[in-house]
């Protein structure tokens, strides 16, 4: 075993542990960055089905959840989208815009890791895998202890994300390492995250596994409207996702099954031009064949359109445009993309991503309290607060 110092040690070799050593590296400084397991960036390998969904060309601070909604604009003005697509360009990675503004890799979410690890070799970053971490202390400067060695340093960086995704290799490194420091935490809860609901929740008698549809999921005021997906548990496709990182226990899901469609207009207009039809055909003009049939039996079980009084026309539209649902729980961090909650933003510095009480540790990317939505926001928190943080010790050099 043997002993070193250095200027900084980061914890973690995911987005923000990379980015933020890039960063610090910038001027020469002493940057290590420790990672338990085998390869890094694991999460990047995997994401966007392989293509990495690497950021998003629309970002605002509204696109993001934290107690404090505010925190993560400083970070995300001082390193933009357009800062991290210039690094992308340079290092003549092709990419494409997929829908809503999501920037993924022509080719491989390999490209960007590879990217990521050639800037930290080029600026002497030192990376070291399969690090066991066995204890934190500080006295003076932060003492990290491990299998192979004892490392020290005036600046520690928690970078080693979430709870999800565990085969992964998520752990609760940083929010133990974060309150063994006295920092606060958000509980955290899993994120962009498939619903759990029976058949008798989702207000339906038979299974709809692999039916999808476009529809509107909202909680509340907070609403998106993409492609939902009936699953053997339940729900999942991107609105249910997007929404799954605002649902908490005992909260009620609205779907609106034919968003900027007039149903009431419809069905009046059908009884009216198609008197002869069955209900489950007219209503397979605006949703799936199977889940048409499926809703017709409950809200118009009528044998022709004609037969159904106006009212209940009435109530069948206002029930698919404000269709509740009671999910028992979500699937969990095993299939969870993100952590919802995490180190509380107000012990950190916005700016710095230092803690406010503790000068020289750190904490970035989805370890803190800052959780974005489905399209690559959550990448680009990684290097916004990573390249922050990196910039501050940078900076101190």
């Amino acid at each position: 075993m043997s002993d070193q110092t250095l200027d900084v040690i980061i914890i973690g070799a995911g987005a923000a542990g990379l980015m933020c050593a890039l960063s610090a590296a910038h001027h020469a400084a002493k940057v290590l960055v420790l990672e338990h397991q085998s390869k890094a960036g694991a999460k990047i390998l995997i994401s966007g089905g392989g293509r990495c969904n690497f950021t998003n060309l629309d970002i605002s601070h509204t696109n993001f959840i934290s107690q404090n909604s505010h925190f993560c604009r400083s970070a995300l003005s001082r390193y933009t989208q357009h800062d991290f697509i210039a690094m992308v360009k340079r290092h003549k990675i092709g990419f494409h815009e997929k829908k809503l503004g999501q920037l993924f890799c022509d080719g491989s979410a390999a490209q960007i890791l590879k990217m990521l690890l050639c800037e930290c070799a080029a600026k002497g970053v030192d990376l070291r895998l399969n690090q066991k971490i066995n204890d934190i202390t500080r006295s003076g400067n932060f003492r990290v202890e491990t299998d192979t060695g004892n490392y020290f340093a005036s600046r520690l960086v928690l970078a080693s994300g979430g709870l999800s995704i565990p085969k992964l290799g998520a752990t609760g490194f940083a929010y133990q390492t974060a309150k063994r420091f006295g920092l606060k935490l958000v509980t955290p809860r899993p994120g962009l995250v498939p619903l759990i609901a029976s058949p008798q929740k989702l207000g339906i008698s038979h299974p709809m596994m692999g039916v999808s549809l476009r529809a509107t999921a909202a909680i509340q005021k907070q609403h998106f409207d993409e492609k939902i997906l009936f699953t053997h548990k339940g729900l999942s496709g991107p609105a249910v996702l997007q929404i799954s990182s605002y649902w908490k226990q005992g909260d009620t899901v609205t779907l609106d099954l034919a968003p900027k469609i007039d149903v009431e207009k419809l069905l009046i207009e059908r009884k009216r031009t198609r008197a002869k039809s069955e209900p489950a055909t007219v209503l397979g003009e605006v949703l799936p064949a199977r889940l048409a049939k499926e809703l017709a039996a409950t809200l118009l079980p009528y044998e022709t359109m004609a037969n159904i009084p106006d009212r209940e026309l009435l109530k069948a539209a206002m029930r698919l445009k404000h269709w509740p649902v009671s999910p028992q729980q979500t699937e969990g961090w095993a299939k969870a993309e993100v952590t919802v909650g995490g180190i509380n933003t107000n012990e950190l510095s916005s700016r710095t991503m230092e803690a406010k009480n503790i000068p020289g540790l750190y904490a970035i990317g989805e370890a803190v309290d800052v959780t974005g939505w489905l399209g690559g926001y959550n990448f680009q928190w990684a290097w916004s607060s990573g390249w922050c943080a990196g910039q501050a010790i940078a900076a101190q050099k």
